[in-house]
C-alpha cells in the first residue's frame, strides 16, 4: 500500500492530508482570517502558515495512526497561487522529505482538485468547472492533459465574490463566498447586472466594478438591500459558468460534470448546474466543504496518482511557481 502526505498553502489556507491507496486518513487544516473589508496580503498569510504548519503536521500523523517511516512520499503544492506562502510549505515539505528520506512530488494545485474530486465522488470522464478565489476555468481531459476549453480573461469568480464582500464589509470568518451565499438567500429583488461571456471565456472585472459603483448609490437611496445584491451577483456569475460549463460538455459530449474549487461549495451554484445537466440528461458531481476548499488530501491524492505512474521531483527541481497553467502537466495515470 502506498501511503503519500501532501502539503498545501497556495493561498489563505494551510493544510497536511494523508492519503493510502484511496483512502483519506487524515485532513487538518488552517484557515488565515483577516478582519471584515480586509484581504489577506501574501507576507502576512506565510506568517500564519510559519506559525502552524508544524502544529497541522503533527495533527496529520496523528490522526491518520502514521510515524514517518509509514510515509512513502511527500507532495506538496508547487503552483499556481501566492508567492510567499508557496515557499513556506515547500520549504517545509522539502526540510521533511529530506529529514524523512522520503522521494519528494511537486504537484499543480488545479490537480489535486480534480484529482481528489474524482476520488471523493466516483466520477469518471467529467467537464470539470474548477472555481475557486484565484482560478475559474472549465477543464476536460484529453490525450494525457487536462486541456483548459474556458476560462476568466482576468479575475477569477471566488476573487470577485470576495471583493465584493469587503465593499460591503461582510465578515471573512468562515469565508466571504460562505458568507455570501448565506446573506443571498434572503434577497428578493435582482438587480440586473453586466454578463460577459465570450465564447468559452468569462470575465468578472467589470461586473465587480459595475456592482461596487451600484452598492454605493443603491444602498445609500435604499433601493436595495446588501442581502439583494448578494443575490443577483450569485445569480449572474452562477448563470455564466454554467453557460460555458454546458458549451464545453456539448463540445466533448460529455454526460458529467464535476464541480471542484472553494467557489464549488456554493449550494446555488451547484443547484443551477443541476438544472442543466437534468435538461441534458447528464449527471453532477461536487463535494462538500471539506474536500471542496483547498485541503492537503487533495495534493496527497494527485501525489498518489504521480507517484505510482513514476513521477518524482529531484530537489534541484523542487522549486514553486504562481504561474503554473493546469495543462502544463503531463497526465500519465489516465488512460
Amino acid at each position: 500500500m502506498t501511503v503519500v502526505i501532501g502539503f498545501e498553502g497556495s493561498a489563505n489556507k494551510i493544510g497536511v492530508g494523508i492519503i493510502r491507496d484511496g483512502e483519506v486518513l487524515s485532513n487538518p487544516r488552517r484557515t488565515y482570517i483577516t478582519p471584515p473589508g480586509q484581504g489577506f496580503l501574501p507576507g502576512e498569510t506565510a506568517k500564519h502558515h510559519r506559525s502552524v504548519i508544524l502544529t497541522v503536521l503533527q495533527e496529520a500523523l496523528d490522526e491518520a495512526g502514521l510515524k514517518s517511516a509509514d510515509i512513502d512520499c511527500v507532495a506538496y503544492t508547487k503552483g499556481p497561487g501566492m508567492g510567499a506562502p508557496l515557499v513556506t510549505v515547500a520549504v517545509v515539505a522539502r526540510t521533511v522529505a529530506q529529514l524523512w528520506g522520503k522521494p519528494l512530488l511537486g504537484v499543480n494545485h488545479c490537480i489535486g482538485h480534480i484529482e481528489m474530486g474524482r476520488l471523493i465522488t466516483n466520477a469518471q470522464n467529467p467537464t470539470v468547472l474548477y472555481v475557486s478565489g484565484g482560478n475559474t476555468q472549465v477543464i476536460a481531459y484529453s490525450e494525457r492533459r487536462y486541456r483548459i476549453f474556458g476560462e476568466t480573461i482576468d479575475i477569477a469568480v471566488g476573487n470577485c465574490l470576495d471583493r465584493f464582500a469587503r465593499v460591503i464589509k461582510i465578515s471573512n470568518d468562515p469565508s466571504p463566498g460562505y458568507n455570501i451565499e448565506q446573506m443571498a438567500k434572503k434577497g428578493t429583488k435582482f438587480i440586473e447586472l453586466p454578463y460577459t461571456v465570450k465564447g468559452m471565456d468569462v470575465s468578472f472585472s467589470g461586473i465587480l466594478s459595475y456592482i461596487e459603483d451600484a452598492a454605493h448609490k443603491m444602498l445609500s437611496t435604499s433601493q436595495c438591500t446588501p442581502e439583494d445584491l448578494c443575490f443577483s451577483l450569485q445569480e449572474t456569475l452562477f448563470a455564466m459558468l454554467v453557460e460555458i460549463t454546458e458549451r464545453a460538455m456539448a463540445h466533448c459530449g460529455s454526460q458529467e460534470v464535476l464541480i471542484v474549487g472553494g467557489v464549488g461549495c456554493n449550494l446555488r451554484l451547484q443547484e443551477m448546474m443541476g438544472v442543466m445537466c437534468k435538461e441534458r440528461g447528464a449527471r453532477i458531481f461536487a463535494t462538500d466543504e471539506s474536500f471542496c476548499i483547498d485541503n492537503g488530501a487533495m495534493i496527497a491524492q494527485a501525489g498518489w496518482e504521480m507517484f505510482r505512474s513514476g513521477h518524482i521531483t529531484e530537489l534541484s527541481d523542487s522549486w514553486i511557481t504562481q504561474r503554473y497553467r493546469t495543462d502544463e502537466v503531463e497526465v500519465t495515470w489516465r488512460d
